[in-house]
């Protein structure tokens, strides 16, 4: 499911973390010779002049969780510890740290969506990886730069390149990660959803430990069968089922007021749906609401009205793509 919504970002309260060493970079740099990999060594002279301080940032008070819920009411539970440990760290000067989640559920039910949703909230940076179009472990903790065209990984990039020592990434479909025994894709997972271990993880192009321990992870899987036991004992697992009627309806009137606020044309429409195309949307996924709900606009202008009726709302179409694999 995505959002053209306008989301409010919270106040955050940022202070200064130290992912990495500068000394032991310009060690680093000191022993290359000249024959070592130009890009290893333009890696280290960026590292030298932004420094090793990144912003790690949570909010100032209680984060306004009403639009996530309006949009996402079957995801209460994760909710729920987002909004406890927000509440044990806003009043102190402690980090805000949130344990590894992954969230379980049937394709397009706003895994992803939450995820995205939660970063801006927190006032972070958001990383997205799609496990299911990896092959190789050095997707994210980099790959050695004695092989050709070698780079950092995506927990490296984020952190080293990011501005902020706590962006949230999410691990997209982690079920669906393939690999062998040499490039295993979830290999680095072992070391970086450990708090002890990820505080001084090495990515293998660079060479030098960044403190990764600040990072917030999201996964998102439709199987908990691909998972190894060892990294679901490392998150907390949560099942999210799909909305039931109440919230589909809640669902399908958010994404309709999005698109609706969205566009000059949608001032013509009324501001609620009526409760017969209302009831045929909240019977799709989220994730196809919203290509319903554009496709009912489009179908009521044609018609000549400013109204979406149930006749605009093509569910038999929805359901045909789904069937042929689409």
């Amino acid at each position: 499911m995505t959002s053209t919504a306008v989301v409010r970002q919270e106040l955050a309260v940022a202070a200064f973390k130290k992912v990495y060493d500068v000394g032991a970079v310009e060690a680093a740099l000191g022993e290359l010779n000249d024959n070592s990999n130009d890009a290893l060594r333009a890696t280290y002279e960026k590292m030298l002049r932004t420094g090793g301080l990144r912003f790690c940032v949570k909010p100032n008070r209680m984060p306004t969780f009403e639009q996530i819920a309006a949009e996402l009411p079957n995801f209460g539970e994760p909710l729920d510890d987002v909004r406890r440990q927000i509440a044990l760290c806003s009043e102190t000067e402690d980090r805000l740290e949130l344990v590894p989640m992954l969230l379980l559920g049937e394709p397009g039910i706003g895994k992803t969506h939450f995820a995205k949703h939660l970063a801006r909230l927190l006032g972070t940076a958001c990383h997205y990886v799609a496990m299911s179009s990896l092959t190789a472990g050095w997707i994210l903790s980099g790959a050695s730069s004695q092989w050709k065209n070698a780079k950092p990984g995506k927990v490296f990039e984020a952190l080293v390149h990011g501005s902020y020592a706590n962006p949230v990434i999410i691990i997209d479909e982690i079920d669906k990660a393939s690999g062998d025994a040499n490039y295993d894709p979830l290999g680095s997972l072992y070391a970086l959803l450990e708090h002890d271990t990820a505080s001084s993880f090495t990515d293998e192009f660079a060479e030098v430990p960044i403190d990764a321990a600040s990072v917030v992870w999201i996964a998102t899987a439709n199987d908990a069968r691909g998972i190894p036991e060892p990294l679901l004992n490392r998150m907390n697992v949560y099942e999210i089922p799909a909305p039931d009627h109440a919230g589909a309806l809640r669902i399908a009137q958010t994404i309709y007021t999005e698109i609706r606020s969205a566009h000059a044309w949608g001032a013509r429409f009324p501001e609620r749906l009526e409760p017969a195309p209302l009831d045929r949307l909240a019977a799709m996924k989220p994730r196809e609401i919203r290509r319903a709900v554009l496709h009912a606009f489009g179908n009521a202008r044609l018609a000549g009205r400013d109204v979406v009726g149930a006749d605009d709302v093509e569910a038999d179409r929805v359901a045909k793509r789904r069937a042929i694999g689409f």
